[in-house]
């Protein structure tokens, strides 16, 4: 854990989580979304607890606002579920309360030098009921196609609370980076392998992780 930005002991946790992102595009200007998911968490001695099961499952829509030949302006609004109600759990902390997300999204695309590139910005809110305390987020997607069949990611994932909770849940803030790389298969499938790590926390874990991704359009 990181307090401070410095780093303190914390028994040993692990987690390992699949999500499935389904987009459905409605009409021309809104899109209907579903992303269900199941974790695996596991904390070391002296609190020795586990977790198998749902976790999260978020549904929502993404309205398109404005656009143009370069730039495309969205809100969008999800609903977050919770897989498990058990709040004796210790390793179901944080993840027993339901939870709503506002967002706007922003992304911009551009040639660098010859290449076709992108810049995703967004920003949002997420109301979270029960003890944790609220959260502001900022995510911003860098991606650029070195070939045709490529497609490289740099992401920047930032959380911030706003204040402490209740029930022991004090403030806290992390700002994650990410680098992967998405291969395309066939026009419609594309697979996706990186990394993640998180570059500075207060009161937050310090995690580093593996992404392994499969996309496909239809």
């Amino acid at each position: 854990m990181t307090a401070a930005s410095k780093l303190q002991p914390i028994p040993r946790y692990s987690k390992d989580e699949a999500q499935a992102l389904i987009e459905y595009g409605v009409t021309n200007w809104f899109t209907a979304m579903f992303q269900p998911s199941l974790q695996h968490v596991d904390i070391g001695a002296p609190i020795n607890a586990q977790r198998s099961g749902l976790g999260y499952t978020d549904i929502g829509g993404r309205a398109r606002i404005w656009s143009d030949a370069s730039w495309v302006v969205s809100a969008q609004a999800t609903f977050r579920i919770p897989g498990v109600f058990d709040k004796t759990n210790p390793a179901a902390i944080g993840y027993t309360d339901p939870e709503i997300e506002l967002r706007a999204l922003a992304g911009y695309s551009f040639k660098m030098a010859t290449l076709p590139a992108f810049i995703d910005m967004e920003v949002a809110q997420r109301y979270r009921i029960g003890g944790p305390p609220n959260e502001f987020r900022t995510d911003i997607t860098f991606g650029v196609r070195p070939a045709e069949k490529w497609l490289l990611l740099a992401q920047s994932f930032n959380v911030g609370s706003e204040g402490a909770g209740t029930w022991g849940f004090g403030s806290f803030a992390y700002h994650k980076f990410q680098l992967s790389a998405v291969y395309s298969l066939t026009p419609a499938v594309s697979l996706q392998l990186g990394g993640y790590s998180t570059c500075w926390g207060r009161n937050a874990l310090q995690e580093n992780g593996l992404v392994v991704g499969a996309w496909y359009k239809f």
